[in-house]
């Protein structure tokens, strides 16, 4: 018992270094305690308009771009399992948001988690909030910076580079659909 213990805090003290847990995850780490504060986030609530969403403490996605190719931008879609709320359709990895965390530290551990992206990869430039009153979404907009490798988890029947003017082509998320005219304008007077 004592040896896994030292597996477990030795495991997550090199997640800690190599910047893939959140700051009060990391500090746990280090201190030896063993008790780390995660996915206190994860729950259904309602909110003032309303409706029934994921998150406790509200929710954050990453809306990534590749715009290495000149004059074509890609926009990293997930196509969500069946099993999720809203499965089928395409929207951006992200998830609940845990009490200790920004929206940005949120949106880069579940892109990491649900596809594989290292937060070294990316590099964030804006925020957009969807406030419901008394739950919000907040989609992270970032540049990818980084080769990277995709890797589908369970939350993801697919991941996939989508240009810029097709994404309405598929069937969105109802609330990325509602927020991606304002996402696209964001992007649009950027570049």
């Amino acid at each position: 018992m004592v040896s896994f213990r030292a597996d477990v805090l030795n495991l997550l003290r090199g997640l800690a270094r190599g910047g893939l847990l959140s700051p009060v995850q990391a500090w746990c780490t280090q201190s030896g305690q063993t008790r780390v504060v995660e996915h206190d986030g994860n729950g259904w609530v309602g909110c003032g308009q309303g409706h029934r969403h994921w998150g406790r403490h509200g929710a954050a996605g990453l809306l990534l771009l590749d715009q290495r190719l000149e004059g074509e931008l890609w926009v990293l879609l997930q196509h969500r399992a069946e099993w999720t709320a809203n499965g089928g359709t395409w929207g951006l990895p992200g998830g609940a948001k845990d009490s200790h965390e920004s929206p940005v530290e949120a949106a880069l551990r579940e892109s990491f988690e649900e596809a594989g992206i290292r937060p070294a990869a990316v590099r964030v430039f804006d925020e957009l909030v969807d406030d419901h009153g008394g739950w919000r979404y907040t989609t992270v907009l970032a540049d990818l910076v980084a080769q990277v490798d995709l890797i589908a988890q369970a939350e993801s029947q697919e991941l996939r580079w989508v240009q810029a003017w097709a994404i309405e082509e598929l069937p969105l998320h109802p609330g990325f659909a509602r927020t991606w005219p304002r996402l696209r304008q964001r992007v649009r007077s950027r570049q």
